[in-house]
């Protein structure tokens, strides 16, 4: 009698569930782009890298529910990412990864720019690197006369509502860039994402 054939491994009923539903999702995200995802399909695919053999669905729904969107998921604390159920090292590494990208392209963006021109786009690029922080920090972004950005620096980090501000070190650094105006900028995480700005100028 003919031995039993081995079980074919490809067919369509071995795959995990979820592999049909990536498929789906990558599909919907290239062809009508990613404003066509909600913020938990969108972290799910944020997720497939560091969960290759995990339906990342369900974490995807629980982190939403907890933190509220995806861009406070990214900037959620470290800490608080690893209190969740079923969340790893690799998940919070990809999720950290994907924040410290945001603030690189936004810096870019910037960059590309001839100039800060309005307070929306001051507000949109701090929103992007402290809005979510969960502690206070004093940043201060360094303009020259045509209000390009020559630096940002995050100069004192305090606590969830102080932080110090030392205006000897303010005014040393400016000086050192030959900046010719700063906007001042902190963070409320009590009441985040809210952001505070002062704008000074001086010759």
């Amino acid at each position: 009698m003919p031995a039993k054939a081995d079980h074919d491994k490809s067919k369509p009923e071995d795959a995990p569930h979820y592999h049909g539903h990536r498929e789906r999702l990558r599909e919907r995200f290239y062809s009508a782009g990613a404003d066509a995802l909600n913020d938990y399909e969108l972290l799910e695919m944020a997720l497939f890298p560091a969960l290759p053999r995990r339906d990342t669905k369900p974490l995807a729904k629980t982190l939403i529910k907890i933190f509220g969107s995806f861009a406070e998921v990214v900037h959620a604390p470290v800490a608080r990412l690893r209190e969740v159920d079923g969340i790893g090292e690799s998940a919070i590494h990809q999720l950290k990864l994907i924040a410290a990208a945001a603030h690189r392209v936004a810096k870019g963006e910037v960059n590309s720019r001839n100039a800060l021109s309005s307070w929306n786009e001051v507000i949109d690029y701090c929103r992007t690197s402290m809005a979510f922080a969960d502690k206070e920090q004093f940043r201060l972004l360094f303009l020259d006369k045509r209000n390009q950005l020559i630096a940002d620096e995050v100069q004192q980090t305090g606590t969830v509502d102080h932080t110090p501000v030392y205006r000897r070190e303010v005014i040393k650094r400016a000086l050192e860039l030959s900046a010719t105006a700063l906007i001042l900028v902190h963070n409320h995480p009590t009441t985040h994402p809210m952001i505070t700005l002062d704008h000074v100028q001086y010759r």
